[in-house]
């Protein structure tokens, strides 16, 4: 899928042309005058957003495994702590203010990303009663707080300049993706990756309760609060690079979960493979079904509403429905 993405696009890059690009760049010589565009094209826009349509697929379908194992929930996302909406408010906020600088809105949204998460945590902790029940609860009053403030900034942005980036925002893009980018995010999501991979039997141990998690030597408040930070960290950082990409946390799981069952030693392995794909063809498609590029948000959506609905019907005699 990646060496596909590579090549298919509104600019047309065959495989004989990237061929002749790696030669050349190995050899140290330059393109000839008809490469010159392309090998731009591949160096600077194509394989920085590839990378970068990998690195996100991966954190974001990891981080909703890890939500649903937490909170024993088929129906979690990684949005259900307040990260996402806060993200976004941030990034709006962001958009709005004198001087909107790259570096700001990226700050902004990720600060408030983690801002929404420490809230959620802090609700949950004073009530201190049915810890994961009162966290969902706390995730939904952020996650409505914040999408409130949303709403606010919205009807007061002028509807000419700022709305619009704002709502594009929302919508979810690899289109501004940079090698800055690329750089930035794949240490933080490689270093999540290879936690939850390291940890992912524990995990197991978490989806069977608190009482049976006690009885294994498990301190199950203390795991439950490293794996929300860290499955929280790489939904903030990720949708303050690319904005709202929706769907890619609650349906890869499932396909995961169908396809080598719910034991995460190979369900977490699987769920990082289908979620680099996935996110890799709605990119594919976002730039390719249109003269103008269409915002992947929206292509993750309309496939994955059916997607699920057919992982429903699939697993309807199953346990998790």
């Amino acid at each position: 899928m990646f060496l596909v993405l590579l090549v298919i696009g509104r600019f047309k890059i065959t495989l004989s042309d990237l061929g002749a690009i790696f030669s050349a760049h190995l050899s140290g010589r330059a393109v000839g005058e008809q490469l010159v565009a392309k090998e731009l094209v591949f160096w600077w826009i194509r394989l920085p957003r590839c990378l970068m349509a990998i690195l996100i697929g991966m954190g974001l379908s990891i981080s909703g495994a890890v939500y649903q194992a937490l909170f024993r929930n088929p129906l979690v996302s990684p949005d259900i702590l307040g990260v996402a909406a806060g993200c976004t408010f941030g990034a709006a906020l962001g958009l709005i203010l004198p001087g909107d600088s790259f570096f700001l809105i990226h700050s902004l949204s990720f600060g408030c990303g983690l801002l929404a998460v420490a809230i959620t945590v802090a609700i949950a902790r004073l009530i201190s009663i049915k810890p994961v029940i009162v966290l969902v609860l706390a995730g939904m009053v952020v996650l409505s707080f914040f999408n409130a403030l949303l709403m606010v900034l919205k009807y007061f942005s002028d509807p000419y300049d700022e709305l619009p980036s704002i709502v594009f925002w929302i919508m979810g893009s690899l289109s501004r993706t940079t090698w800055h980018d690329v750089l930035l995010i794949a240490p933080i999501i490689g270093i999540g990756l290879v936690f939850f991979m390291a940890m992912r039997f524990r995990l197991n141990v978490l989806s069977l309760g608190d009482i049976q998690a006690k009885s294994l030597g498990i301190n199950p408040s203390l795991l439950r609060l490293v794996f929300i930070v860290a499955s929280s960290l790489i939904v903030a950082l990720s949708v303050a690079t690319c904005g709202q990409i929706c769907w890619i946390g609650l349906i890869i799981p499932h396909m995961s979960r169908t396809l080598v069952g719910p034991e995460h030693n190979r369900m977490i392995p699987v769920t990082a493979l289908l979620g680099a794909i996935f996110l890799l063809a709605a990119d594919g498609a976002a730039r390719s079904v249109s003269a103008a590029e269409i915002p992947v948000g929206i292509i993750t959506a309309l496939a994955g509403a059916p997607v699920f609905a057919f992982l429903l019907y699939k697993n309807r005699s199953s346990g998790w429905v």
